[in-house]
């Protein structure tokens, strides 16, 4: 797949997460990540993983909250784990939606949501568009 591909699978998929996020939380793990999601254009509300509680407690919180949310942890070992245990801890009570964070990771090179606006920008370059 070449950039130009990539760019515009990736724009497409950002645009669908734009409009689920209206009606649909995205979880992240830390701050430049909501920081990112803010840059490349989504409105709705984001939620990081609270350090300040256990993971368990985190997710009956989210639980007694929600009845979907979308699931946006990087792509590396710690995302990973901590996105199978967000699901194992939600399963039966809350609908984790991960395709968006599945779309990413296959059509990009970066493993942290914070590198997403600085790698899409690179890309546009390459295929010499305008911001």
């Amino acid at each position: 797949m070449g950039t130009n591909e990539s760019l515009e699978e990736i724009e497409k998929t950002l645009e669908e997460l734009t409009e689920e996020n209206k009606t649909t939380p995205i979880l992240v793990e830390g701050d430049k990540d909501v920081a990112a999601l803010r840059k490349l254009g989504l409105t709705g509300e984001i939620i990081k993983l609270n350090a300040g509680m256990t993971l368990i407690d985190f997710c009956d919180m989210l639980a007694r909250k929600h009845k979907k949310i979308i699931l946006l942890l990087d792509w590396d070992r710690k995302g990973g784990f901590l996105s199978f245990n967000i699901i194992k801890n939600l399963e039966g009570r809350v609908k984790c939606e991960t395709r968006y964070r599945e779309h990413i990771a296959k059509r990009s090179v970066i493993r942290t949501v914070e590198g997403l606006p600085s790698w899409i920008e690179t890309l546009k370059q390459k295929n010499n568009i305008k911001p």
